[in-house]
């Protein structure tokens, strides 16, 4: 696999109806995880929320989405991040270090309740990435 780049959107709650919306529009496969099955959260109240969801289309489009949990600053008109993922670890930890420079981390790039390696930064810009390393097969 090659290393990826895609549009990450983000909600406070609005993660799972947007996604469908989408998916009505673009087709394809959608795959919704919710804060409660990957026991990310502890707040009875984010359950349910998106912690990821992610539209493949059968025209090679990729569409990500989360909602924000309520402990982290939300501010609409900053809700897009740019995802970069893949296998290859040595490429994506050289983007990661290579994007926070002049940037601040906003999570460290570690081993993530899913099983891969993820992190996120504000780059210099004022750009969010994501970053996701994916971890060894089962």
């Amino acid at each position: 696999m090659s290393s990826t780049l895609n549009p990450y959107l983000s909600f406070r709650d609005g993660a799972r109806t947007a996604m469908d919306f989408y998916h009505g529009v673009f087709g394809g496969n959608l795959t919704v995880s919710t804060f409660g099955e990957m026991h990310a959260s502890e707040d009875p109240a984010e359950q349910e929320k998106i912690m990821h969801s992610e539209l493949t289309t059968d025209a090679g489009f990729t569409l990500m989405a989360s909602d924000t949990p309520n402990s982290m600053e939300y501010t609409a008109g900053s809700s897009i991040s740019v995802s970069l993922s893949g296998d290859d670890d040595a490429e994506l930890r050289r983007y990661w270090d290579g994007l926070a420079q002049g940037g601040v981390i906003a999570l460290p790039l570690e081993k993530a309740p899913w099983g891969d390696s993820f992190g996120m930064i504000h780059d210099q810009f004022g750009i969010n990435w994501m970053v996701n390393i994916l971890g060894p097969k089962e």
